[in-house]
């Protein structure tokens, strides 16, 4: 019997697939925001990370980053002011049209882009050393096609906070 099996109410039973991908997603990030705390990141807010991702391709607008998160411009708003506040984002005037502010990642934003991508690769080649590199690769290939499917603007919601 698999430990995923012993660990919950019914041990007869294993967890439900969709629950077995939640609950190991939060077991990732769980790991992940204690690494990232560990390496001096330890204030991060919960939406950070899909604003960091926005803002890695390309300076933005509050409405662009409102738009892209699909949440209101209020609620962007707070975000970015928590992230400017934090160090993460800055903001500057837009050369096209000065009414309008862009948001940047400053250099601890991408210190913490970077840390977050190296724990992403720790994690994996950790599994790789505990279960083998074909096994994590099957698992990787069983995601991708979880989420092949899927067209571009349904991936891209799922890349938004929910």
């Amino acid at each position: 019997m698999s430990s995923t099996s012993t660990r919950h109410e019914t041990a007869d039973e294993p967890l439900d697939f969709g629950v077995l991908l939640n609950v190991s997603f939060g077991a990732f990030k769980l790991q992940l925001h204690r690494h990232l705390a560990e390496a001096g990141f330890g204030d991060l807010g919960p939406s950070f990370g899909y604003v960091f991702r926005l803002l890695l391709a390309r300076p933005a607008s509050l409405r662009d980053v409102a738009d892209r998160l699909g949440i209101s411009s209020p609620g962007a708003l707070k975000v970015v002011d928590d992230m400017v506040a934090k160090g993460y984002v800055e903001r500057r005037d837009d050369p096209s049209d000065r009414r309008v502010k862009l948001l940047l990642l400053t250099s601890r934003g991408q210190r913490a882009v970077e840390e977050a991508r190296r724990f992403h690769a720790m994690f994996e080649r950790g599994l790789a050393e505990r279960l083998g590199a074909r096994q994590v690769a099957a698992a990787r290939a069983v995601l991708e096609q979880v989420v092949a499917h899927l067209s571009d603007a349904e991936l891209e919601a799922g890349l938004r906070p929910s």
